[in-house]
């Protein structure tokens, strides 16, 4: 937890105030950028003072903090409902539809207020460093998890690489999209879907 950041609180009135706080802090993202936003600016604009807005976060960057965590958190429930409809089934199942997983965490991240901006601050600031860090090695633990399910020949410890690397891949272009105009996003998710299942198949092969 960050130094600055503040327990999530429990009152229902609370937690809707701390969602509100964070919604607008998005809105402000994309209007200014990570430099320019200010703990006085998006209490300002929630219709808060600002001594009320640090008795949930105690900076600006406990509030990106919150962000990327809340956003992550989206991200990995689309991860979960995926792996509920698909990894029963096998690896087959999970690796020919890799592209559903893209597409449907690309759109729970466009919903998201400022996505775009938060994941630059993930990136960009040294305080939020680990954020992206520890949720992207839950995915590639979830994902281990589902595929060992179905490979118990195969040493987990030697798979997880091949996924953490698999996980920053799938990641990484649904950000480019953001930025790049000249590829289309379902051309650039469906052949990142054909490389990803090319390396799920072929753990089933090597395991063979």
């Amino acid at each position: 937890m960050s130094v600055a950041a503040r327990r999530p609180p429990q009152q229902d009135r609370a937690r809707q105030t701390r969602e509100r706080l964070l919604d607008v802090a998005g809105e402000l993202l994309a209007e200014v950028g990570v430099e320019r936003i200010s703990t006085n600016m998006i209490a300002a604009r929630a219709g808060l003072t600002p001594p009320a807005l640090y008795r949930y976060f105690g900076d600006k960057y406990a509030v990106l903090e919150a962000l990327g965590r809340r956003l992550m958190e989206r991200q990995n429930a689309v991860l979960d409902a995926w792996l509920a409809r698909h990894a029963p089934t096998g690896i087959a199942a999970m690796a020919d539809h890799i592209d559903e997983l893209l597409t449907e965490n690309a759109a729970v991240t466009r919903a998201e207020p400022g996505a775009v901006w938060i994941l630059r601050s993930l990136h960009a600031s040294p305080q939020l460093v680990h954020v992206r860090l520890e949720s992207h090695r839950h995915v590639a633990d979830r994902l281990a998890d589902a595929c060992c399910e179905h490979l118990p020949r195969v040493d987990r410890q030697a798979l997880w690489p091949r996924l953490r690397l698999a996980v920053e891949i799938g990641f990484a272009v649904d950000e480019m999209l953001y930025e790049e105009d000249r590829v289309a996003a379902g051309a650039m998710f469906a052949e990142v879907a054909a490389m990803l299942r090319r390396a799920l198949l072929d753990l089933t092969e090597n395991a063979s």
